[in-house]
């Protein structure tokens, strides 16, 4: 049983604890206020500079001047003023002050975050804000987590230092599996501090867990904005940038959303360049070969002429595919990829047509492979010279430039057709009317 002199001396130590945590969070604070303190100095002698100037400058009107700046001065003192006492009021309700407290608190850091430079918003998560902030975004109740969540996105922005803070705080780890009864402003709030801290992917940060891909992958397959998909897709590219993360990136099951994403317009572009980074191992590789839409989506894309960034990625993916790969130039090549290469070359971008053109090289060099000698039953051959040889070749010759001349019009009327939406390609295709074939360079 415990005596009343042990149960005084647990109580007075327990104070002792407490009084020493708050000693320690008003020594934060005097020192941030000092820092302020130091800069406003800064500011004066500044000032100061500015009024003597203006005196040399303007003699005649000395007297309005110095009292101009004299006001400008105090309202700035004013405004200092008063962000001291808003920051030092809302630190302390959200170390100890109650959840409702904290959630107030939480929205006035936000605010100021929003409002002021980089470097005030490494001051003030240097006063200990944010492991509060991301234990608000852990919380069930929907108006704490969302304070405590857009708090962390304005303290993220800009600065390297504050979102490693955010991540060593276990940020990753806290954020829900799933979109569930979250509304779209959650999500949408939730996709953008993803993005913002996946940043760290293109620094030497690393990443202690990539646990926030279920709940990218199910915002991708929801109905969300296109902005919020966005800034997922942005967010997986930043990831896949990475060379390790590309397996547990595929692992995780997002190249058949990528897949799926990269035939939408408004969202192709950054599905398509995350595909890239994952072609370019193995397992990726495997992954999107396996895939049933393949190549047939990507050919697609290639028609796109209002979308030269994602032709530039879609024949990129195409060459990598078709490299080393006999079966896949062979469906390629069944799905018609060649008279879309056609017209890429000649209406794409510069780099389009570099990559169309390489790929084309490959499929005429495996053509002209099949067409030589091979082994087997051969058809009989005839003298040189002789009428029936001659017969013959003149028969062949006057086929295969018939055939030549109706796939050489049939690809024109197709490049023609749909190079009617632009003033540009209207006038390659007069250009094209107009010009025998005689003068073409190849």
């Amino acid at each position: 049983m415990a005596t009343p002199s042990s149960s005084s001396s647990s109580s007075s130590s327990s104070i002792w604890v407490f009084s020493n945590i708050k000693l320690q969070f008003f020594g934060r604070i005097r020192r941030f206020l000092q820092s302020k303190a130091t800069r406003k100095r800064c500011c004066e002698s500044s000032d100061q500079f500015d009024k003597e100037t203006i005196i040399v400058e303007h003699n005649k009107n000395k007297v309005e001047n110095i009292e101009t700046v004299q006001v400008i001065k105090k309202k700035h003192e004013e405004e200092e003023e008063e962000y001291e006492i808003v920051l030092q009021r809302s630190v302390k309700k959200l170390h100890f002050g109650s959840w409702e407290e904290k959630e107030v608190a939480a929205k006035e850091i936000e605010k100021l975050a929003k409002e002021e430079d980089v470097r005030v918003r490494k001051m003030i998560t240097e006063l200990g804000v944010v492991p509060v902030l991301v234990s608000m975004v852990a919380s069930e109740v929907a108006s704490r987590r969302r304070a405590g969540l857009t708090a962390l996105i304005h303290l993220a922005d800009g600065t390297y230092t504050n979102k490693a803070l955010i991540v060593e705080a276990g940020i990753l780890s806290k954020l829900p599996k799933t979109i569930g009864l979250l509304d779209e402003s959650t999500i949408s709030a939730f996709a953008e501090l993803i993005l913002s801290l996946s940043s760290l992917a293109n620094t030497q940060f690393h990443f202690p867990s990539l646990d926030f891909l279920p709940l990218l992958r199910d915002i991708l397959e929801s109905g969300s904005s296109f902005d919020t998909k966005r800034s997922c897709l942005c967010a997986l590219y930043n990831i896949s940038t990475v060379l390790e993360n590309a397996n547990l990136l595929v692992s995780s099951g997002v190249v058949p959303i990528l897949l799926e994403l990269s035939a939408m317009k408004e969202i192709s572009e950054k599905a398509l360049a995350t595909l890239g980074n994952l072609l370019v191992t193995m397992m990726g590789k495997k992954e999107i070969e396996s895939s049933s839409v393949v190549p047939e989506s990507f050919i697609k894309i290639l028609s796109w002429e209002d979308r030269p960034k994602c032709q530039e990625l879609s024949v990129y993916i195409l060459m990598i595919l078709a490299h080393q790969s006999s079966s896949q130039r062979e469906k390629m090549a069944q799905a018609g990829i060649v008279p879309v290469l056609l017209e890429v070359v000649l209406l794409g971008s510069s780099l389009a047509q570099k990559r169309a053109m390489k790929l084309l090289q490959w499929f005429k060099d495996e053509r002209q492979v099949k067409m030589g000698p091979h082994s087997g039953p051969q058809s009989p051959r005839f003298a040189m010279g002789s009428p029936v040889n001659q017969r013959d070749a003149k028969e062949g010759k006057k086929l295969m430039k018939s055939l030549v001349k109706q796939s050489l019009h049939r690809n024109m009327e197709i490049i023609t057709q749909r190079a009617n939406a632009t003033e540009e390609t209207s006038k390659l295709k007069s250009l094209v009317i107009s010009t025998s074939s005689k003068s073409l360079p190849y």
